[in-house]
């Protein structure tokens, strides 16, 4: 995995064991179009398929990856050449209300369509997550992002998280705009963030299209935060004007940070201050790093798709170091791609020993994911929102906007970043 490269693509499904403890994994999911890619270097088995199921062959959606200005009766449709779709879940998200598209996959298994006059939401984002199984049992995901039509002249705010979701401490909430924001006073002064018990907040832009708000330190637990948006008839930018006029709520769990120390392999995770367990890990080689600083869990996934390709680490002939079709239990941390996830293909004398992916956190699992391994035991623990802080390796701190990464600027800093200052 390559924390430092961005545009990163990959596929991920969540089982339905799993949905209620990632409901506010949903909507960031959605609105941020970037993707897994990390593994561990060597080669790997088992992970081939037949003839035409290449990286992104296996599975075409309609519309394609990253599309936008989708109309909202368009084509939308998932197929497989070969095998069939053991499942294909549509979900959207808007004003941060996530809904499922209704859909049935045919009787021979090779397509998926939505139910008959199934129409989309104007102005929402859409996520695609199949699942396909080849004639030998072997499975491929994959997960594709796009975005519906916003009438013209207007812009709307994607954000996180979703109402009310239950988040970890350190969940900063961010606004992502379909649009350049030039008139950047004007719509923070529309976007009130407003926190029970009272504590200051504070907004920074980071550039023309997106706007996160935090506390000065991390949230209380049992925190209750109003998001409101008057955000309708407001000028972004010269005839440009909002359409959104709304209130969300979403809840403050309890105290969960993890301390990643690169150097010496492990991982203390401490619930309310409490030392909960010492986790041994492996981090980034040397050739490939791990971020220091701390990151803020974005996405939960079952499982995801990780190829090396899509964020440069290919060898002379060009091919993929790595495409690993079924890694487990990972969690996603920046945007550019650096994930604390499952790892069952390096030896297990690895994890708490040595340093061998490429620059995400490994924890030991098992083809399948476990909960009784480590990294099963540690997702179904975690939150998104919660925090993970990365020490001790020898690379730079992650970027503030890299990510929920804003708790690496100080709050001086931070509150420098507003258009209200």
């Amino acid at each position: 995995m390559a924390p430092r490269t961005a545009a990163i693509r990959a596929t991920a499904v969540r089982s339905a064991a799993a949905r209620t403890a990632i409901r506010s994994a949903v909507v960031w999911a959605v609105a941020v179009a970037a993707l897994a890619g990390c593994g561990a270097g060597g080669v790997l088995e088992g992970l081939g398929g037949k003839a035409g199921w290449g990286r992104d062959e296996a599975i075409s959606v309609a519309p394609h990856d990253g599309a936008r200005d989708v109309p909202p009766d368009g084509r939308l449709e998932v197929r497989v050449p070969e095998g069939r779709l053991e499942s294909v879940r549509v979900r959207g998200a808007r004003d941060a209300e996530a809904a499922e598209v209704p859909g049935t996959v045919a009787p021979d298994g090779r397509s998926w369509r939505p139910r008959p006059g199934t129409r989309l939401a104007l102005a929402a984002r859409y996520a695609v997550d199949a699942v396909a199984v080849d004639g030998d049992g072997r499975r491929t995901v994959r997960r594709t992002e796009f975005a519906t039509r916003v009438p013209d002249r207007r812009f709307v705010a994607y954000f996180a998280p979703e109402d009310r979701a239950t988040v970890g401490t350190g969940m900063i909430v961010t606004f992502r705009f379909n649009r350049p924001v030039r008139d950047r006073a004007a719509v923070e002064r529309a976007i009130r963030v407003t926190a029970d018990p009272p504590v200051e907040v504070a907004g920074h832009w980071f550039g023309a299209e997106r706007l996160d708000v935090r506390p000065a330190r991390y949230w209380r637990p049992g925190t209750r935060v109003t998001v409101e948006l008057r955000l309708r008839d407001v000028e972004a930018a010269p005839g440009v004007y909002g359409v959104q006029r709304l209130t969300t709520r979403f809840t403050v769990g309890r105290s969960q940070v993890s301390r990643v120390d690169a150097a010496a392999h492990t991982m203390e995770v401490r619930r309310d201050g409490r030392l909960l367990a010492t986790v041994p890990i492996t981090a980034g080689a040397p050739k490939t790093t791990t971020y220091n600083g701390r990151m803020v869990v974005t996405e939960l996934h079952e499982v995801t798709r990780m190829n090396g390709a899509t964020v440069g680490f290919t060898d002379a002939d060009g091919k993929s170091e790595y495409d690993i079709k079924d890694v487990p239990h990972a969690m996603r941390l920046t945007e550019s791609g650096t994930f604390l996830h499952g790892n069952y293909w390096a030896e297990r004398s690895v994890f708490g020993a040595s340093n061998v992916s490429h620059g995400c956190v490994g924890l030991r699992d098992v083809k399948g994911g476990s909960a009784d391994s480590p990294a099963g035991w540690f997702f179904d623990r975690t939150l998104v929102g919660d925090v993970v802080e990365v020490v001790n390796s020898r690379d730079r701190t992650v970027a503030p906007g890299n990510g929920l990464s804003g708790w690496n600027m100080s709050w001086a800093r931070w509150k420098a970043g507003s258009a209200l200052r």
